[in-house]
């Protein structure tokens, strides 16, 4: 219920109640309101000066916009249409724009043609590929060099062919015998049986060298090629001549050493006795028809990890498929004559 006076009107008082009229109470105050102190303004931060700006400077001006005849209206390409005589725009289509001229669609048209009065446009010069210069002058040059070899033999003469037909072999009349033939064939000497029994005896006087050959005894492909520097080249090398078997002796007089050797190959490897008979060289021969011969050094040589040295002397030749070696290892140059010998008798042998 409101609190606020009332003011009475005259309508609403009645005459009979003009007199009893009490006097009205004014509504309690209300209490003051606290007083609020206001905040203390903010203080602006400091602005930066700011440089003063200069003049603006001039625009460049747009390029020239070329016209084309069938640019869409109001582009900037379109070109400007001719004010009507009553002053409305004849690029707008329609009754409401006044416009009574027939529709075109340019879409429909197309592009103008040069019967249009439209001028035309220059072709661009189009540059010759090389690929196909290339590929003609080939062709063209191929040609050309036909014809004029063709000419240039037409003018020759013909070269006659020979003969289809060719002379028979002939035969001697007489009738050779198979017999003779073959015995007049060289045939390879046949070495056969111990092996060890060709090989010389050691002579008297001697005694045995500090190896385990001190009478004839068989001798492994192993045993060869570690007499050499090179034991698996050695190896190697008898391996793919036809290596058979081998024995051999050694002994030592007087500080000299001398080893004796006999190498078959196989029967069919002729060729290997002849390569390892040949491997010394040209050397002096020691007996009438030996194939072989004797060489002695002149100069020292060094054995093998040792500061000790030796004169060497070697003899070789070949019978059949038996190849043999004679090696002399002495403190002084080795005696020929005494190499020779010891080779002769060794030749005898195997004869």
């Amino acid at each position: 219920m409101s609190t606020e006076p009332v003011e009475a009107s005259s309508a609403d008082v009645s005459p009979d109640a003009s007199c009893d009229v009490s006097p009205t109470v004014p509504p309690p105050a209300a209490p003051p309101a606290p007083s609020v102190t206001p905040p203390p303004p903010l203080a602006a931060p400091p602005v930066p000066p700011v440089a003063p700006v200069g003049p603006p400077s001039p625009l460049a001006a747009a390029p020239p916009v070329k016209l084309s005849p069938w640019a869409a209206p109001g582009s900037p390409a379109a070109a400007p249409a001719p004010a009507s005589a009553d002053g409305t725009d004849p690029t707008v289509a329609g009754p409401s724009a006044g416009y009574a001229g027939p529709v075109v669609d340019l879409l429909a048209a197309g592009e103008p043609t040069v019967g249009d009065g439209v001028a035309e446009a220059p072709a661009a010069r189009r540059r010759p590929d090389l690929v196909l210069v290339l590929s003609a002058a080939l062709v063209v040059g191929v040609l050309l060099g036909g014809a004029l070899g063709y000419g240039i033999q037409a003018q020759r003469p013909p070269t006659p062919l020979p003969s289809l037909q060719v002379a028979r072999p002939g035969y001697p009349a007489a009738v050779a015998d198979a017999k003779a033939v073959a015995d007049a064939a060289p045939q390879p000497l046949s070495i056969d049986g111990d092996l060890r029994k060709l090989v010389i005896g050691r002579p008297d006087g001697t005694e045995a060298w500090d190896r385990t050959l001190t009478d004839p005894s068989w001798l492994t492909i192993g045993d060869i090629a570690d007499r050499s520097g090179g034991a698996d080249e050695e190896f190697v090398r008898l391996s793919h001549g036809g290596f058979r078997r081998a024995a051999g002796v050694e002994w030592q007089k007087g500080g000299t050493k001398y080893r004796v050797t006999l190498t078959q190959f196989g029967p069919d490897s002729v060729t290997g006795a002849t390569l390892r008979a040949n491997d010394a060289g040209a050397d002096l021969p020691f007996a009438d028809g030996a194939n072989g011969g004797v060489r002695t050094e002149t100069e020292p040589t060094n054995w093998a990890e040792s500061t000790e040295t030796y004169y060497y002397g070697y003899a070789h030749a070949r019978r059949g498929t038996v190849v043999m070696e004679i090696e002399v290892f002495a403190p002084q140059q080795v005696d020929a004559g005494e190499l020779k010998d010891l080779a002769k008798k060794q030749w005898e042998r195997l004869a």
